[in-house]
């Protein structure tokens, strides 16, 4: 159904709300009804078709899930990037590039990240004041596992901000991507989030063993992360 252009978005809206896919949350400024993810449940559903879309072959969606686990076992960030940058980009690289914002970012990262299973797992959690962008919080029953819970927030800068095309900044180093005001700009802002965010979800969950993240994107070409410590 999501391949048939005879379809319209009121028209799949609805179906999913029939089937229980989606749920009402609400109305919206204009009227409009509100609908969310009913679950967990359905939530994997999502994460495992957009995975599949994203990644039709097996192998890539086995290399994905491999550069996720180094994540929560052993805390390193940056071959999950390095796969988001290099798989993930390449498919979002097309005709509709200019309407992508963070949102497209925050999608790819938890579509690799998901486990039910050993996590929590949340996006926009209330967090303090403010609301986190990631956030996978153990099991109580998991925690006998050697393995971190996470919090990630996500930033992007266009590259019409930066004054790059795609082909420039694919060949930035490192410390001139990070250099960039807007990349700067967005590090700081994260790394702001984190920290507050961060030090709420260990006041509400006293046996964390939280890692912290900032991740800014340049685009669907660059990523730049820094794991923040207290």
């Amino acid at each position: 159904m999501l391949s048939d252009d005879s379809k319209d978005q009121e028209f799949l809206a609805s179906f999913l709300y029939y089937f229980g896919v989606l749920t009402p949350e609400g109305e919206r400024p204009d009227g409009k009804l509100a609908l969310r993810v009913p679950n967990l449940v359905m939530r994997g559903l999502y994460t495992n078709r957009l995975q599949r879309m994203l990644l039709p072959e097996p192998l890539e969606r086995d290399e994905g899930k491999a550069a996720a686990e180094l994540l929560h076992t052993k805390a390193d960030m940056a071959p999950l990037c390095d796969f988001v940058e290099n798989r993930f980009f390449a498919v979002f690289r097309n005709p509709d590039y200019r309407w992508a914002n963070e949102l497209t970012v925050k999608t790819a990262f938890p579509t690799l990240l998901y486990n039910d299973i050993l996590y929590v797992m949340d996006s926009e959690k209330e967090a303090g004041r403010g609301c986190a962008d990631l956030v996978m919080i153990v099991r109580p029953d998991m925690r006998r596992f050697e393995i971190f819970d996470v919090l990630v927030e996500f930033k992007f800068a266009k590259l019409g901000e930066v004054g790059l095309t795609g082909q420039e900044a694919g060949k930035l180093e490192s410390e001139r991507l990070r250099s960039l005001p807007a990349i700067a700009a967005g590090m700081k802002k994260a790394k702001e989030q984190v920290e507050q965010h961060g030090d709420a979800l260990e006041q509400k969950y006293k046996n964390l063993n939280l890692k912290r993240y900032a991740v800014v994107s340049l685009g669907f070409e660059r990523i730049c992360w820094e794991e923040i410590r207290k």
